[in-house]
């Protein structure tokens, strides 16, 4: 597996979770309710993982070098939402009306947060003095811990 900086890690997984939540817009209509549960499920296990790594290890080094409180209080509070939605999520079966309403809000929300973080976060990132490459060797290493913990394959990159 190759090095890959902290930004450009993060980056997948906003591509990863943008092209679940089309995949899930797509079936929605057609697919069964153990498909959608499935798709959900896997969507949603990728943003809680991508989430903790943020705010374990990404965050924390970010918010001292950058000096960027509210953007980093709003990343928090964005992610805080997102983690009720999926939760909210959780309770519901597939087949309820509400299921797909809580998707696409889940969608549009994760979608509002990738920008911030790729217009306004990475680019202070990127010029703040942090060894990309090390933090993206964490990140990597704390998402795969928790694939493994999580009994899920870690993807190939």
């Amino acid at each position: 597996m190759d090095s890959q900086d902290a930004i450009t890690l993060l980056q997948g997984d906003h591509r990863e979770a943008e092209e679940l939540f089309e995949k899930f817009e797509d079936i929605k209509d057609k697919a069964s309710a153990q498909e959608k549960f499935e798709l959900a499920q896997k969507v949603c296990g990728a943003l809680l993982i991508h989430m903790e790594i943020e705010e374990k290890i990404f965050y924390p080094q970010v918010r001292q070098r950058i000096g960027d409180d509210d953007l980093m209080n709003e990343s928090v509070v964005e992610h805080a939402g997102a983690k009720d939605l999926i939760k909210q999520l959780g309770q519901l079966k597939a087949d309820d009306p509400m299921f797909d309403a809580k998707m696409k809000v889940l969608s549009e929300q994760i979608q509002h947060h990738v920008e911030e973080e790729e217009s306004e976060m990475f680019p202070q990132v990127r010029k703040a003095n942090l060894d990309l490459q090390v933090l993206g060797a964490e990140l990597l290493k704390g998402k795969t811990q928790m694939q493994e913990e999580q009994g899920l394959a870690p993807e190939e990159s």
